[in-house]
């Protein structure tokens, strides 16, 4: 077989992995229309004061938007709501009638589901359920109490205890943290009922979960349990019940998304600040390699870190562009946990070449670009892993290399990233069954750290020093390594 023809075939056998990945993954569209479906038969049933219950429960995740349709398509789209979420919503602001008309599902149902995990704010629920058993006495006796408490005309227009409760939060008076002022008032308005639960709230001492922006990709797996039982009479089975019977792994309840907001409590998460890494697959892993030396040894690292591999080679600068832009479009990354690229190419200090021998080549900065949530909004808040090995001219690699003890800096304006690049000399290609030493590094560390499961700067410390010992065993074999990232938090790939 001559060269051009295997270059076709894995040309050919990427396409068609990557169109395989996308088969998988079609189903969650369905899904996605029903919930949409599901949203806007919600939206047109609830009234004025349901709907202002509804954004005040979920305003921890989206606080700009003041339309409840919108605003639940918005989560929706980051995928933050699911049924499971709509079935506590609609619990909470107590529309069990749509309980049973929407999700054909009853209250004691959905209790069974909930059990005692909260999916939304405990905090905010405490708040609905005070508002809900004020009367309008109550009501005016707190605005009278308070009013020391908020510049001049902020309760005026207030109609109820949510009102009360915004204005307080705008002012950091209240919080889920702080509830000691509700409870006073609570207290001097003789609803001591009402005052023992805020104190009860309190005193449990449940840790705070991070806030959303930092939670959105740590959103919580529910733990699986029993499909409820409807009546024997009832020969339809609800949505509830084909939602625990679905087959598919984005409905399976092993796999059912719960997003806790900034002043929620979640009683099983643990509130460690580490991303979440729990889908199947974990993630999605682009390798391009222009070289052909190493990339198949990264798709097995990474298939074995139970990540989705799309593998292309020898690729020319165009085709890998149109790649690129092509995996940054993908919509199944807002189903995924992670997204990993790995790029292998010849290249100037800050541009790859692919194929090419020579010209301006495609600046890593741009590859780094498409996959920001700006560009890429299903990766919001999600780690983006990006591994360089670049093979550059001679030349190129003094004018810009960084010292040999590795070093990290930090991106000032572009969360979740995770660059780690290597450079290193073209002449190393020129060897036969040349393999990266960085690359070679970089998997064997990578299997090691989900075995300890290590946290994945602590994993690439321990590749720094492996490369530092062999630059200085090897000076005329050097691999300039540098690493810099933005992550908010721990990211351990187990």
């Amino acid at each position: 077989m001559s060269a051009a023809q295997h270059h076709s075939r894995q040309h050919r056998t990427s396409h068609f992995e990557a169109r395989s990945m996308r088969k998988e993954l079609c189903h969650f569209a369905m899904a996605d229309l029903q919930l949409s479906l599901t949203i806007n038969h919600i939206a047109e049933e609830l009234n004025s004061d349901e709907c202002k219950m509804l954004l005040y429960l979920c305003s921890d995740m989206e606080s700009s938007i003041e339309d409840v349709k919108d605003m639940l398509k918005s989560l929706m789209k980051r995928g933050e709501v699911d049924q499971i979420f709509l079935l506590e919503l609609m619990y909470r602001i107590k529309r069990f009638d749509l309980l049973k008309k929407v999700f054909r599902s009853t209250k004691k149902e959905v209790e069974g589901i909930l059990g005692h995990k909260c999916v939304v704010s405990e905090y905010r629920v405490l708040m609905a359920d005070v508002s809900e058993d004020l009367d309008n006495d109550d009501l005016h006796a707190l605005i009278f109490l308070l009013s020391d408490s908020l510049p001049r005309g902020r309760l005026d227009k207030a109609k109820s205890f949510i009102d009360i409760i915004i204005e307080l939060e705008k002012q950091d008076k209240v919080s889920h943290e702080k509830v000691d002022l509700i409870e006073q008032c609570l207290r001097s308005i003789r609803r001591v009922d009402l005052a023992k639960r805020v104190h009860m709230y309190q005193r449990k001492g449940i840790k705070p979960t991070i806030s959303i922006q930092n939670q959105k990709e740590k959103m919580q797996h529910r733990p699986a349990c029993p499909p409820p039982q409807l009546p024997e009479a009832s020969s339809t089975p609800s949505l509830t019940q084909r939602m625990w019977q679905q087959p598919s792994a984005a409905l399976a309840p092993e796999n059912i998304k719960i997003a806790v907001p900034e002043t929620g409590m979640q009683y099983c998460q643990n509130t460690e600040d580490v991303y979440r890494m729990q889908t199947i697959p974990r993630g999605i892993c682009l390798i391009i390699d222009c070289i052909g030396f190493d990339g198949d040894m990264l798709q097995q690292t990474f298939q074995r870190l139970q990540f989705k591999v799309i593998l292309y080679k020898w690729l020319n600068l165009a085709d890998a562009l149109s790649i690129l832009n092509e995996t940054s479009r993908m919509t199944e990354f807002q189903y995924i946990d992670c997204f990993v690229c790995c790029i292998i190419s010849r290249g100037t200090s800050n541009a790859m070449l692919a194929t090419e021998c020579e010209g301006p080549g495609l600046k890593y900065d741009a590859i780094k670009h498409l996959f920001t949530a700006d560009h890429c909004p299903g990766l919001l808040g999600k780690p983006k892993l990006f591994f360089i090995q670049n093979y550059c001219r001679n030349a190129d690699v003094e004018a810009d290399a960084p010292s040999r003890a590795c070093s990290m800096e930090s991106i000032p304006h572009e969360a979740d990233i995770f660059w780690s690049y290597c450079k290193t000399e073209a002449a190393h290609l020129e060897k036969t069954q040349h393999q990266s030493i960085y690359c070679n590094t970089l998997s064997a560390g990578l299997m090691k750290g989900q075995r300890r499961k290590m946290c994945l700067t602590d994993v690439h410390t321990d590749v720094n020093g492996i490369m530092y010992e062999h630059n200085r065993k090897n000076p005329k074999q050097v691999y300039y390594v540098s690493l810099q990232h933005t992550l908010r938090k721990n990211l351990v790939i187990a």
